[in-house]
């Protein structure tokens, strides 16, 4: 028979449109959906361009495994997997066990009293009926009334035929009874649609345990502990299950992403790091070659170039909300940096005339130890250098020769970072600090200051909340000592305070070489492995105990392509592609090709507007 679409679209309780249903003629309806017409069969409907079958789920297997319903999502034709789930309320649920549990019982204690044979088909009903009863009654689970319809798909019937026959043999070899929707082949075409409608109603009651187990998105290869930031790190590359993975429901929050150059490392850290800022979690990025400046401009972070042009960032800024002996924790501090600065340790001598000129420097801007005094206006470091030329000329050797060897930095040609206040201070959701406009002889001091900045954020009492730091490009901070020790602090103890460090290196001989390195691979609960270069895969795969198999996924992988091992066991493992919509492939990507292309268009329009 012939119906109009309009016709079987109104057959559809659930579908709603802006205006009155009455008001809607089956034109209006047709001009919106598609085509005018469908054609329905006894077993089959003919579509514009095609026809179909669809078939009802009538009998499972006894056990189910994580991700059984994987083989039909990922069958090569096309077919549409529709599952729909009604929760069945636990008062009822109780009452139906019951009966059906006294039923089956009942039936065996007559079959035993007539000496017939046992049904074993029965006893298995029974025990998982009591199974069932008991997690019910402990709460431990839910029932489910669930129905799974499939549709078949193909360009005409000598096609269909072919694909029917494939489909229902690949459901049988899942130990699933697909029966044909025979004379209601259109309620089973309407039921894989996307509308939330159940037309056929052939449902069968699960548990919680099945029911988890048939999610689409479950893979058999990990599973997870998932909290409330899950990310997605992309596909299965075996499967088309999806990999998401939370770090902050792990044992603890730090990761170490280990590739080759040009394997897609900070592609892929990118991609997390904005996926996070989605979940509220707060970041962090020590940035050595300026990578991460388009994403903070696009979602509002505040992006700190060190080493540029008018950029200043004072060491004297007093942190908010630090407690009580915060000034004397800066002056500590301040007593480090200069140590760095000098290219040397201090001396006791010099320590306590520098300890003098910073406590000096706070008083002449009016900063003592009563905290009501710490919202004034810090003292740069051309104030410290005052102090100390003041101590030198009433005596204090060690203060002149410091006021010397300090001169570069406020005078010379190291002036530049610390010239004034602070331009830009780190707040809100995504702070980046680029390291990439440093001079090579004041790289360590503007490492050391990004650092601190981070450390002062994480171990902050009066702003408690989920943060994540990330360090790309570690090789350049662990070959100085202050970032060393820095990445060794915060391995250990971020997660004390509710922050992960996320490590991103290319050289795997940093981190495996070193004492520094075992240590944060050791407190890493997630492990991240691109592409790996052939001289380097033996130390990896004897480090994170990789098999044969998983050895040569990673020196053949694709860019994007890696391995998750979940846990430092490896005992949770999933070989994954990254994927990436296209605006967060612009976010992103560090390809200069793909760089150059995106900025063309600015390009263009600032030449225009000068012409102007």
């Amino acid at each position: 028979m012939r119906r109009s679409l309009g016709d079987t679209l109104q057959a559809l309780h659930p579908f709603r449109t802006g205006a009155d249903p009455a008001e809607v003629s089956d034109s209006d309806l047709s001009g919106m959906a598609g085509p005018g017409a469908l054609q329905v069969r006894p077993r089959s409907v003919e579509l514009p361009g095609g026809v179909c079958a669809s078939f009802t789920v009538a009998g499972y297997p006894r056990e189910v495994s994580a991700g059984w319903l994987e083989p039909l999502l990922t069958y090569p034709g096309r077919l549409d997997v529709s599952l729909h789930v009604e929760p069945v309320p636990p008062l009822i649920a109780a009452q139906r066990l019951r009966k059906q549990l006294a039923r089956l019982e009942s039936s065996s204690r007559t079959n035993a009293q007539r000496g017939r044979l046992a049904d074993f088909a029965a006893e298995a009903a029974a025990d998982d009926a009591a199974e069932l009863a008991a997690s019910l009654a402990r709460g431990h689970g839910r029932l489910f009334r669930v129905g799974l319809y499939l549709a078949v798909h193909a360009a005409d019937d000598a096609e269909l035929d072919g694909e029917v026959q494939r489909v229902r043999a690949l459901a049988a070899s899942l130990l699933l009874d697909a029966q044909p929707t025979t004379f209601r082949a259109l309620q089973g075409w309407t039921t894989t649609l996307p509308l939330a409608h159940d037309s056929v109603k052939a449902r069968q009651v699960f548990d919680t345990a099945a029911l988890a187990a048939a999610f689409p998105f479950t893979s058999p290869d990990l599973q997870p502990r998932l909290g409330n930031t899950p990310v997605l790190y992309g596909l299965n590359a075996y499967s088309s299950g999806v990999v998401v993975w939370d770090r902050f429901a792990q044992d603890n929050y730090n990761s170490v992403t280990l590739a080759r150059s040009g394997a897609g490392k900070s592609y892929f850290t990118k991609l997390e790091t904005l996926r996070l800022l989605y979940q509220g979690v707060h970041v962090a990025v020590i940035d050595p070659e300026d990578e991460y400046r388009r994403l903070a401009g696009t979602v509002g972070g505040t992006h700190i170039p060190l080493g540029a042009p008018g950029v200043c960032f004072n060491p004297f800024d007093l942190p908010a909300g630090q407690g009580e002996d915060t000034l004397i924790r800066r002056a500590l501090f301040l007593q480090t940096l200069i140590g760095v600065m000098l290219g040397e340790p201090l001396t006791p001598a010099a320590r306590a005339v520098l300890d003098r000129a910073i406590i000096a420097a706070y008083q002449t801007c009016g900063i003592t130890h009563d905290p009501r005094s710490w919202k004034r206006r810090a003292p740069v470091l051309a104030d410290l250098v005052h102090e100390l030329d003041r101590m030198g000329r009433e005596g204090a050797a060690e203060a002149a020769d410091l006021s010397a060897r300090l001169a570069p930095y406020v005078t010379g040609s190291y002036r530049g970072l610390f010239a004034g206040p602070t331009t830009t201070r780190p707040g809100g959701h995504l702070v980046v600090f680029s390291l990439r406009d440093l001079p090579e002889e004041t790289r360590t001091v503007g490492t050391l200051l990004a650092l601190d900045a981070i450390w002062r954020q994480v171990t902050d009492p009066a702003d408690r909340r989920r943060r994540l730091v990330v360090v790309d490009e570690a090789w350049t901070l662990m070959r100085e000592a202050e970032g060393a020790r820095f990445l060794y602090r915060l391995a250990k103890s971020a997660r004390k305070h509710w922050a992960g460090l996320a490590v991103v290196t290319q050289d795997a001989a940093d981190l495996l070489g070193s004492d520094l390195g075992q240590a944060v691979i050791a407190n890493s609960a997630t492990q991240i492995l691109l592409r790996q270069a052939p001289q380097a895969i033996d130390r990896i795969g004897a480090a994170f105990d990789l098999t044969d198999g998983e050895k040569a996924f990673l020196l053949t992988a694709d860019r994007g392509q890696g391995l998750l091992c979940g846990t430092t066991t490896g005992a949770d493992r999933a070989a994954f592609s990254g994927i990436a919509s296209p605006h967060e492939h612009r976010l992103t990507t560090t390809d200069p090709a793909e760089l150059a292309a995106l900025d063309e268009p600015a390009t263009a329009l600032a030449m225009e507007d000068d012409a102007r």
